[in-house]
């Protein structure tokens, strides 16, 4: 008797078409197998949002220096004042904090 014989019987019905037997290989080795398997695509996405998530931080943080470059560059009394506490000699600084 064939061997493959009695494995095919044992496959279920669907499966037992070559084009569907084949597909179905097809499918479990591309999810399973290959290097660009369910898993590695799934890591590579989740460092992908990390990335695009620092990214969106880091061109936060570029804006708000910018932004503090600015003022310095327009005010640097106002920035020595606020930032370093620093006042004339005839005056006292009081710090509100809100």
């Amino acid at each position: 008797m064939n061997p493959f014989k009695s494995i095919y019987n044992k496959l279920p019905n669907f499966l037992q078409n070559k084009y569907r037997l084949v597909l179905f290989v097809f499918i479990v080795w591309m999810a399973f197998f290959d290097k660009n398997d369910f898993y590695t695509q799934w890591k590579l996405q989740s460092v992908i949002n990390k990335l695009e998530t620092d990214k969106a931080y880091y061109l936060q943080q570029i804006d708000d220096i910018k932004k503090d470059k600015s003022d310095l560059e327009a005010n640097k009394e106002k920035y020595a004042r606020e930032h370093f506490y620093m006042h004339k000699s005839d005056e006292d600084v009081f710090i509100m904090e809100e």
